[in-house]
C-alpha cells in the first residue's frame, strides 16, 4: 500500500472516529434531556453503527489479518 493511499485512509479514520464519537455524545444528550424523540435516536443510532462499519473495514485495510 502507497504511503499516500495509507496516509489517506488514517485521515478517514480520524474523521470518522471523531464523527462517531460526537454521534454518541448527541444520542446521550438527547437520550439524558428527553428532548429526542425515539425516531430521532434510533436514526443516529443507525448512523453510529453504520460509521463503525465503515471505521472496522477502513482498520481491516490498515491492519490486515493475515493467516500463514
Amino acid at each position: 500500500m502507497g504511503s499516500e493511499h495509507e496516509a489517506g485512509l488514517r485521515e478517514k479514520l480520524a474523521q470518522l472516529k471523531q464523527e462517531h464519537r460526537d454521534l454518541d455524545d448527541a444520542i446521550t444528550a438527547l437520550e439524558t434531556s428527553g428532548k429526542g424523540d425515539q425516531l430521532q435516536i434510533t436514526r443516529l443510532k443507525k448512523k453510529k453503527l453504520h460509521i463503525k462499519d465503515e471505521i472496522s473495514a477502513l482498520e481491516e485495510q490498515l491492519h490486515p489479518d493475515i493467516i500463514a
